[in-house]
């Protein structure tokens, strides 16, 4: 919320040499933070007056060109100059060559006199230019930065000004005002407007505030004015979309009729444009009293205004040109002749006011904030008028707001307000909660006095009421945010000063540090990257057929999914139940910005939710619940394991002279999963698997040693990398790193090194193809028995001299004893007794 200086002093007491600065160090008091200055005397300076053109001779150029050679009056008729700068005539007459044509002699003009500087550290001096000396510019709006208009320079008439030559014109433009900038957070709504900020600034400052709503007097209606009908028969949560709705009309207003500069620099402080007058009125007291308006040619109207919800396959041409599909959650204002406007959020075109409109209808209204935000968004239409809405909007200054504007539109368009005016709706009851005499000290830490809760929430604008152990507060109406005793705790502690809140540092317990999970996570993450691997966090959020591709091992397996209430997007509406489908969309993202080669990994939560989700109700606030209330609280959070998942595409290092780089492969995929596992001293079964997302052939189940199965590595699917525009062969792995680190031993116990000669000896087996290596491997282990100190598979072979439907599986042996050489003889009978349990299991045999 950008916020005038000079607006803000109309109704709070902000002293006269007050900085921005100064006015957000008070606001930060109660609670608001800073966001920036707008000052735009930083970007330009003087001298920068009023002139008028005394003589204006076209002069056509050899280009094609035709420039004005112009004499231009700076000072009034018989007043000397009294400026000294270098190539400021005198005479108070400047010669300047002007290349705009749109303006005559006589005209009152913006000139800029050498040694001023304009927006982009433009600077002014007398230049040669086709064959004159220029002393000034004439400027137009964009060259002194208040508006975008570059067609012509920029003649003060057209403003309704017809100020003394010579008189400063940064003043006279506004330029000479500041704005301080503060973020609003969404529950303070009421903010967004110099009513709202100069009550904050008084709470800030304990000054005297007026309520720009106090000084309108609203006309006293003589009977009915335009119909209007509240037909909400679909409220969202049961809430109408509107209920209230002020209409009043003023006639007969000059659509020519400038908009003064008074009202246009502040707009544009405020970070809004100046469009035409009755646009700027409207802009103009949303930002004054916070209540959004809608001004509609009051000619263009076709019988009874209706507002509702949409009905099936509507469709409306809004105000910025498109024609935009309703919804039937979209809120409506209409007519006769149907849709006219999307309530709170976007006219219509058909009865847009344009520069022939005379007769204005108002609309003041109070909108649902639900229904508003949900259209905002669904139509993708942000605007000032609803981020107010969809915060809250008074609904008691309705009518003040429509007067506001009708007020403005007689002084300043010369209308006429009709007598008669609309007020439909129904009042809402007023909020009303008890706060306890102690709740606030209790919550806060502040021993509070009776008079300081009192006189705060009063200050606020609440009606207090002590009653029998506390306070009866009915909040007022443009503070929707108060529901709760907490609420108004808050309040409290802002008003009294978060300053006076007593802070003390905890201090740690001695001996502590990560806790073993901690400890163990940090250690996998850093040996993955130092692998070379690279971090990275992707959205929790993915879709529904990402789930069911890897959510589960098998297509068609029962598979939950936890769906989002109020998702950011339906195409990404659940709870990821794998890691893979958020490093493969950041993968395809890489790859479509050049970026091939890829080694990345992720360790986060993934969401698994059982029979039981949620609770059936919520406990009250204010006490710790019983423990079987909070063991079901627990029950109904679903399973959250830590879960590590890794992608790899491309190659495995970039290309250079004499290096051939590798493609990554499977075994890349399964040593990053072997690494987590190694790291905390888990040993893990790798053995041959399937899995939806993972190519037939190339897939491996990753277990523990009891059998319990902890995730898959290998190749991925290639229908599922065509989809996603990803390389052939590309590999990924997926860990439930809860179960491994479970797994761990508390104390990793290192085995003593021996000093004594390995012994080594190879082994190659004939097995049946259908038989996994690693089976004959953990046989091989078993059998040679305590003296087998390492056994790896070094060769797999099918061919020739192999016997169809077998293969051939080279084992390497290493044997060690740690108290003695061992001697070829107990080698090899170790080997013997390995390969004898091979063959009894598998009808292994030697080759």
């Amino acid at each position: 919320m950008r916020i005038p200086l000079t607006w803000l002093r109309e109704y709070a007491q902000v002293p006269a040499g007050a900085t921005a600065e100064d006015v957000m160090t008070e606001l930060v008091k109660v609670g608001f933070e800073e966001e920036d200055v707008h000052r735009p005397l930083a970007n330009i300076s003087g001298p920068i007056v009023v002139g008028q053109v005394l003589t204006k001779v076209a002069e056509p150029q050899t280009n094609g060109k035709t420039i004005n050679w112009c004499s231009v009056r700076v000072v009034p008729e018989g007043t000397e100059q009294t400026l000294t700068i270098d190539g400021i005539d005198p005479s108070g007459v400047q010669g300047i060559v002007c290349g705009a044509h749109n303006f005559v002699v006589g005209d009152k003009v913006v000139v800029t006199l050498p040694g001023s500087v304009l927006p982009g550290d433009f600077r002014i001096t007398p230049r040669n230019t086709y064959g004159h000396i220029s002393a000034g510019m004439i400027a137009s709006v964009r060259e002194l930065g208040i508006g975008d208009d570059h067609d012509g320079i920029l003649v003060l008439s057209t403003l309704g000004l017809d100020p003394e030559l010579g008189t400063d014109a940064l003043a006279l433009l506004g330029l000479d005002d500041e704005a301080a900038e503060i973020n609003v957070t969404p529950d303070r709504g009421y903010a967004f407007s110099i009513r709202g900020v100069a009550r904050e600034y008084a709470h800030a400052t304990g000054t005297p505030f007026t309520d720009p709503a106090s000084l309108v007097t609203v006309t006293a209606s003589t009977g009915p004015g335009h119909p209007v009908r509240l037909a909400d028969e679909a409220p969202i949560y049961g809430k109408p979309g509107c209920d209230r709705f002020v209409a009043r009309t003023v006639r007969g207003i000059n659509p020519s009729a400038p908009t003064p500069t008074w009202m246009s620099s502040r707009l544009r402080l405020a970070g809004i444009r100046s469009i035409s007058l009755p646009v700027d009125i409207s802009n103009y007291v949303m930002v004054e009293l916070g209540a959004p308006l809608h001004f509609y040619d009051a000619d263009k109207l076709s019988g009874e205004i209706v507002v509702r919800r949409a009905a099936a396959g509507e469709t409306l041409a809004t105000l910025d040109g498109k024609v935009r599909k309703l919804d039937v959650e979209d809120l409506l204002i209409t007519d006769g002749s149907g849709p006219i406007g999307i309530a709170g959020v976007m006219g219509g075109a058909s009865t847009e006011v344009t520069p022939g409109t005379v007769n204005v209808l108002i609309e003041a209204a109070h909108f649902e904030e639900v229904s508003i935000s949900r259209s905002r968004r669904r139509h993708k239409l942000p605007s000032e008028a609803s981020k107010r809405f969809e915060r809250g909007v008074d609904w008691e200054v309705a009518d003040e707001a429509a007067q506001r504007a009708v007020n403005l539109l007689v002084e300043l368009a010369g209308g006429t307000e009709d007598t008669t005016a609309t007020d439909a709706g129904t009042e809402p009851a007023p909020v009303t909660v008890f706060l306890g005499s102690g709740f606030a000290s209790a919550r806060i830490g502040i021993d509070f006095t009776p008079e300081q809760i009192v006189s705060s929430l009063v200050d606020l604008g609440a009606v207090v009421e002590t009653v029998d152990g506390g306070y009866s507060v009915t909040a007022p109406s443009w503070r929707y945010d108060l529901v709760t005793p907490e609420d108004l705790t808050e309040e409290v502690a802002r008003l009294v000063g978060y300053d006076l809140i007593p802070s003390t540092l905890p201090t740690a317990p001695p001996g502590r540090g990560y806790s073993r999970a901690q400890q163990q996570r940090r250690r996998v993450v850093a040996a993955l990257a130092d692998s070379g691997l690279t971090e990275i966090l992707a959205y929790p959020f993915v879709s529904k057929a990402a789930n069911d591709t890897f959510g589960v091992a098998q297509a068609g397996a029962p598979r939950a999914a936890i769906k989002l209430a109020n998702p950011l997007s339906e195409e990404f509406g659940f709870l990821r139940t794998s890691m893979l489908p958020g490093l493969i969309e950041i993968a395809k993202r890489n790859h479509s910005r050049g970026f091939n080669d890829l080694a990345l990994f992720e360790s986060g939560l993934v969401f698994l939710p059982s029979d039981t989700l949620g609770t059936a109700s919520i406990p009250p606030l204010g006490a710790k619940p019983p423990e079987d209330v909070l063991d079901a609280l627990y029950d109904g959070i679903p399973y959250q394991p830590l879960t590590i998942g890794a992608i790899f595409t491309g190659k495995d290092s970039p290309a250079a002279p004499g290096h051939t780089p590798r493609p990554w492969d499977w075994a890349d995929a399964l040593d990053a999963a072997r690494l987590v596992s190694d790291v905390v001293g888990v040993e893990l079964v790798v053995e041959q698997g399937s899995h939806q997302a993972f190519h037939p052939g190339r897939a491996a189940v990753l277990s523990l040693r009891n059998g319990d199965v902890v995730g898959h590595a290998g190749e991925l699917h290639p229908k599922l990398l065509a989809e996603h525009n990803l390389p052939a062969r590309t590999v990924a792995m997926e860990i439930n790193a809860d179960k491994v680190f479970a797994a761990a031993a508390d104390v990793i116990v290192a085995k003593p090194i021996s000093t004594f000669p390995v012994a080594t000896q190879d082994v190659a087996l004939v097995v049946p193809a259908a038989v996994p290596a690693q089976a004959v491997l953990e046989t091989l282990r078993e059998g040679a028995g305590e003296l087998l100190e390492d056994v790896t598979l070094f060769d797999e072979y099918q061919g020739a001299g192999i016997p169809e439907g077998s293969k051939s599986l080279a084992f390497g042996l290493r044997f060690r004893a740690t108290d003695r050489t061992l001697t070829a003889d107990e080698a090899s009978s170790a080997r013997l007794a390995a390969v004898e349990l091979a063959g009894e299991r598998f009808g292994a045999t030697q080759r």
